[in-house]
């Protein structure tokens, strides 16, 4: 099973130290969220940097909101990332549901997944080296890997998991155990529908915070914030994983459904909590 975490975003300039000791412990992934109306760091620039300082885990978006942005940029961006970290790029994808972030970027949320379809079969096609179109030439870089970065999409309805089998390489689950199992289900069921060889990646997420009790009431404090557009942030963050016993059955529960990452979601900034789960591992 591999481990992976995911960085706090309420200051960006701590994300380094943060990459270098994941770099030089046991996790896979690096993964950062996304958002645009709100005070984080855009997830692609802030890869791009923390890729610079490290030599061996993934970055991966988690998930970035591709309506939100320029197809044909998008593509050459997620290149030209890719191609630079030797393959290392996990390109999460997802639609998003704040109205403000579609406001701002001048886009209609109630075409957001028709519009990530649209962007998905040219970005498909950009990758692969094709030409955009109508008289408008190929875009580089060619990725690292084959045919563009893997991609996962992040989701809970089916029209969202639908996409997993359809565009992508996996399915991103931001689910407790006791209820992901039937997620992975329809991520594999629409798989094996679209005559997908193979296996799709399965990556679950879960909240965690470990150290005293500051540490946990800032993460606390943090994931509240970042998730009160829901409706639902106490509700989430009372799933907040703050114990080792906590965290290791979350990941032998995760292992038991047949996924193949977990990343473990940080929210509160001290950068000793990367010491600390890698002693739970």
């Amino acid at each position: 099973m591999n481990v992976g975490i995911g960085l706090p975003i309420a200051d960006p300039a701590t994300l380094l130290t943060w990459a270098q000791r994941a770099d030089d412990g046991p996790f896979s992934t690096l993964g950062l969220l996304d958002r645009l109306v709100y005070d984080n760091p855009e997830p692609l620039v802030a890869l791009a940097v923390l890729a610079g300082a490290t030599s061996r885990v993934r970055v991966q978006t988690e998930v970035l909101l591709a309506p939100l942005r320029d197809t044909a940029l998008l593509a050459k961006q997620t290149a030209t990332l890719d191609r630079m970290t030797g393959g290392r790029l996990v390109l999460g994808l997802g639609v998003g549901g704040r109205d403000d972030d579609h406001q701002a970027a001048g886009v209609d949320k109630r075409t957001r997944g028709r519009r990530l379809d649209e962007q998905m079969a040219v970005m498909r096609r950009l990758w692969s080296g094709e030409p955009y179109g109508d008289g408008v030439g190929p875009i580089g870089p060619a990725p690292a890997r084959p045919g563009g970065p893997e991609v996962l999409f992040g989701g809970f309805k089916p029209a969202a998991i639908e996409r997993v089998g359809r565009w992508g390489d996996g399915f991103l689950a931001a689910a407790a155990p006791s209820w992901a199992g039937g997620l992975f289900d329809t991520a594999r069921r629409f798989w094996e529908e679209y005559g997908r060889t193979g296996e799709p990646r399965i990556v679950a997420q879960v909240n965690v915070a470990l150290g005293p009790a500051e540490v946990v009431d800032d993460a606390r404090a943090a994931m509240h914030a970042y998730y009160a557009f829901t409706g639902m942030a106490d509700r989430m963050t009372a799933g907040m994983l703050t114990t080792p016993a906590g965290i290791r059955e979350a990941i032998a529960g995760f292992a038991d459904l047949g996924a193949d990452e977990v990343m473990l979601y940080c929210h509160g900034l001290d950068p000793d909590q990367v010491d600390r789960l890698a002693d739970v591992l």
